[in-house]
């Protein structure tokens, strides 16, 4: 190929991370974003790698969890995405969280100081027969765009919906009330054991708030569309509905908590909410992602002990998420098999999570470059979390029930010799982790 440049259209983690890998393997590339010129419903700004749902990058345990695995394997391939959190994180127990607008503006700034990016703001709408490109679209790939791949792939594009969880000043809650510990006082440090405010619920409450988000005024479908969620972020009402107690053995799970105001007394449930600026002014509330509508949604939350007086930055919502049928249209390097020059990468290939989109960005930054560079680039070992990832969604998975997935253990090549069930669980999952991780360091040596 005479023409060494690369284009990347989508400026989120998936293809902010894809011009970070390739830019730094000396390919010129032009990142492409329609945003601010052509808004979306759940992007607030024209930052690049903005986050549109939660703030968390989930467990950064990467002896035990398959996606803190996955953040060792970014931070080892000096992932942008991996850079910027680890300087924006906010105090979340075990799990990784950031401040959403510093994030965004770090990888904005990285993106546009690097000298071998260039960015080109406006939608591209169709699929370009010469040249170099990776897509990294994301869950919201334009209608115009949607279409022209469907009529590539001659299929129709898959979609499941995505819910957005509600944000909260902390000044409106009240403290009496609610109290700060993250749930079995997990963290190193002080900030961490008290990552969380938690809002408890007597039975009573529960029971009127559950009889509430059955009543609340939902979003409605356009005519046509399905609602085929993702498990790991259905709605708190579609929760609901699967039966009266599916919320307290989920996000509202008591558990691991102690009411400070009230420690006698166990909460029958407990709303918890997670810090989501480094400030300490936001809140999300966790696991609440919602399609009720606006009015409905204050209405409802409100009646949540604690947050009767709460007022709201940022109300839920529901998006359409596109995403490819991968393991008939990508081959192991991510191209369409129908147009080799053109990858695919991020949630649009059908991985689930924003660690996840951007790791299949990073891959496809890197296979992009060494096939411009000449040379060849194999997919991560499956043992990796990177390799179990590609491998599912390129040909592991079964095309006909293809959903999309976040990344675990389940996706791995069993371990030889392994006790088996949950009492065996904590030495397997080393075991895992263990071999991923040398198994990806010469994966790694081997592209030196």
């Amino acid at each position: 190929m005479t023409d060494k440049t690369l284009h990347i259209v989508g400026g989120g983690m998936a293809g902010s991370e894809a011009a970070w890998q390739a830019a730094n393997l000396g390919i010129n590339v032009v990142l492409h974003e329609m945003r601010p010129k052509v808004e979306t419903f759940a992007h607030q700004t024209g930052n690049f790698g903005e986050m549109v749902c939660s703030n968390s990058f989930r467990s950064d345990d990467d002896e035990q969890n398959a996606v803190g695995l996955l953040h060792w394997e970014m931070r080892a391939a000096d992932g942008l995405v991996m850079s910027a959190a680890d300087a924006n994180k906010l105090p979340a127990g075990g799990a990784l969280a950031v401040d959403r607008e510093a994030f965004a503006e770090y990888i904005t700034a990285k993106i546009n100081a690097h000298p071998n990016i260039s960015v080109e703001f406006g939608e591209i709408d169709a699929l370009p027969k010469d040249g170099m490109w990776i897509f990294a679209t994301g869950p919201l790939t334009s209608p115009t765009l949607g279409a022209a791949i469907a009529a590539e792939t001659g299929t129709d594009r898959l979609a499941f919906f995505d819910a957005i969880a509600p944000i909260v000043y902390a000044d409106s809650i009240n403290m009496d009330i609610a109290w700060l510990q993250s749930r079995y006082d997990k963290g190193e440090t002080e900030d961490e054991q008290k990552a969380y405010l938690n809002c408890p619920m007597t039975k009573e409450q529960y029971e009127a708030f559950i009889d509430a988000l059955a009543e609340a005024e939902k979003t409605e479908f356009h005519e046509g569309e399905t609602a085929g969620y993702f498990d790991g972020c259905l709605p708190i009402e579609v929760m609901a509905e699967r039966g009266r107690e599916t919320l307290r053995f989920g996000p509202m799970k008591p558990v691991g908590l102690t009411n400070i105001h009230d420690p006698e007394n166990k909460p029958y449930a407990v709303v918890q909410l997670r810090r989501d600026n480094k400030l300490g002014t936001l809140y999300n509330i966790v696991g609440f992602q919602t399609k009720m509508k606006y009015g409905a949604q204050t209405e409802v939350f409100k009646m949540i002990p604690g947050l009767e007086d709460a007022v709201f930055a940022r109300l839920g919502g529901i998006h359409r998420n596109t995403f490819l049928n991968s393991p008939t249209l990508l081959d192991d390097q991510m191209r369409l098999k129908s147009r080799p020059n053109i990858r695919f990468a991020g949630q649009v290939t059908g991985v689930e999570g924003y660690v996840e989109s951007a790791a299949m960005g990073l891959l496809a930054g890197r296979m992009a470059a060494a096939e411009l560079l000449g040379r060849d680039l194999p997919p991560p070992p499956f043992t990796t979390a990177m390799g179990a990832l590609i491998n599912h969604i390129t040909g592991g998975a079964e095309a006909k029930t293809f959903q999309p997935m976040n990344v675990n253990f389940g996706l791995f090549p069993p371990l030889d010799g392994m006790r088996g069930g949950r009492k065996g669980r904590k030495e397997r999952y080393k075991g895992y982790t263990d071999r991923a991780k040398e198994d990806y360091n010469q994966w790694l040596d081997g592209q030196s």
